[in-house]
């Protein structure tokens, strides 16, 4: 929601990059043992007027999300390489504190953006419907097995290339909650979780817009996509901007 970084933005974050600088690493090579996880690419969250947190305006870097998300779920799907997608879906008497309502079950803001509604019917794509921000957590049955572990282990994937959003929210819990699984055993044979920076976006709620909502807090869209990559390098998470196919 809201517009584009201004000039002064720009500055602020050239600032905090210089002092929390987040240089990407090597490039991505996709081989087997690669599995590709979605991160609530619903309309919710990314169609222009679909929700109370869908963006209000078209959005150039949630825009360049889906391009990218979408382009790499075909690359994956082409191959019959796995393919994990998490899907936000809420009850209405659930409320998930301290957002607003969103991606309520049956409004359609909990569904797949348009370029991706194809994957509803691929035999690669595990779906995950999640009620809560982490989607590790949210991966957990009543009896304590784990379906993202489970997709893990059947698919012997030892790599998990992480896109969509909000990078600063749902993708560095997920990523963030991975990894720790990952320290202690959890996920084997997982070895390494990669954020491709290009197929990651969060949201863009400029300070001047937050003072008129009640509680809301600002949300500089470039500023927090930074720092949400930041924090989950931090974690111990490989960042790229660059992805390469082997022939």
């Amino acid at each position: 929601m809201g517009s584009e970084a201004n000039g002064g933005g720009a500055a602020v974050i050239d600032l905090l990059r210089s002092a929390a600088p987040c240089p990407p690493d090597a490039d991505l090579l996709l081989t087997p043992g690669t599995g590709l996880v979605l991160v609530d690419l619903v309309n919710g969250f990314c169609t222009v007027g679909a929700g109370n947190l869908a963006p209000v305006t078209p959005n150039k870097q949630i825009d360049k999300m889906v391009e990218e998300s979408a382009r790499l779920a075909k690359v994956f799907c082409q191959r019959n390489w796995p393919v994990f997608a998490f899907l936000d879906t809420h009850y209405p008497d659930k409320p998930e504190p301290p957002f607003p309502p969103h991606c309520i079950i049956g409004s359609g803001e909990e569904n797949f953006v348009p370029a991706l509604e194809w994957l509803e019917n691929d035999p690669n794509v595990t779906m995950r419907r999640k009620d809560c921000i982490d989607g590790y957590l949210a991966s957990f049955e009543k009896d304590g097995s784990n379906v993202f572990s489970e997709w893990v282990a059947k698919f012997q994937i030892k790599t998990v290339l992480v896109v969509g959003i909000c990078t600063d929210y749902c993708v560095l819990d997920f990523v963030s909650s991975t990894l720790a699984a990952r320290n202690i055993g959890r996920v084997p044979p997982l070895e390494d979780v990669v954020i491709y920076s290009e197929g990651c976006a969060t949201f863009d709620l400029p300070v001047e817009v937050a003072r008129s909502i009640k509680g809301a807090l600002a949300h500089p869209q470039d500023l927090m996509h930074h720092m949400g990559l930041y924090m989950a390098k931090s974690r111990g998470a490989k960042i790229v901007d660059r992805i390469i196919l082997e022939e």
